[in-house]
């Protein structure tokens, strides 16, 4: 069953080496980051699923422990690997989400458990991603997730999706959810707005959402905020 989530945005900035000058903008969220994955660490996972969005031209699917994966598209040449592999190394590269997602783990000398990863279908349907989500809580006696995801990309005019007067309220809910805990109020964010919205996350979500179900835990918000008009947040269940 599900004992622990963290919940963190999945931006590639959030590497320094990536933001270059801009590194400090998100030293908040990396340190809310690393705040979330000391509950991991805490819970004392069987196993950690890194749960993440497939982004243009990437696949979606399960991804073995051991991957690798770069940042070289954006001028770094530092790579990262998704916990230590179970035999020789796999085949393939990481979707970007789960690549910040194992950076952020090395980070933590994270250590505590394998860990492996799954890339979402961003089109996914909540109640699809309910399903999965039990499928993962269904993984071992003691599962911890980390979600990665962002909010809307049209929190101003300069923002990816430029400014659209919808993206802070539906933000808004999605912080309030995450930070509740509340699994009904993740599994009821309207997917087609979501997606006009450039929203990441919410597949994820709804796979936590899924995931979460009768394990009774509560939930955290630890960051939000919206640094370059895209929603960032990141919370902590246990």
């Amino acid at each position: 069953m599900l004992v622990a989530a963290a919940v963190c945005p999945s931006p590639p900035l959030l590497v320094p080496d990536v933001a270059a000058g801009a590194a400090p903008e998100l030293d908040a969220a990396r340190a809310a980051c690393a705040d979330a994955l000391g509950v991991l660490a805490a819970s004392r996972p069987e196993v950690v699923l890194v749960v993440g969005p497939a982004g243009p031209g990437e696949r979606p699917g399960t991804v073995a422990r051991g991957t690798s994966g770069s940042f070289e598209g954006f001028g770094v040449a530092a790579r990262v690997r998704l916990g230590v592999p179970d035999g020789p190394a796999p085949e393939g590269g990481l979707p970007m989400a789960l690549a910040v997602g194992a950076w952020l783990l090395d980070r933590a000398g994270w250590s505590f458990a394998p860990v492996e990863g799954l890339a979402l279908d961003t089109g996914l349907s909540a109640a699809r991603c309910a399903e999965t989500g039990r499928e993962l809580a269904g993984r071992a006696r003691r599962v911890a997730l980390l979600v990665m995801g962002d909010g809307s990309a049209c929190r101003s005019l300069k923002a990816p999706g430029y400014l659209d007067e919808r993206a802070a309220p539906f933000d808004a809910e999605a912080a309030r959810a995450l930070g509740a805990a509340d699994t009904a109020g993740l599994a009821a964010l309207d997917a087609s707005l979501a997606r006009e919205l450039q929203v990441a996350g919410r597949a994820p979500w709804q796979v936590l959402a899924g995931a979460a179900e009768g394990a009774g835990l509560t939930g955290q918000l630890l960051y939000a905020d919206a640094p370059y008009g895209v929603g960032y947040f990141v919370a902590a269940w246990s």
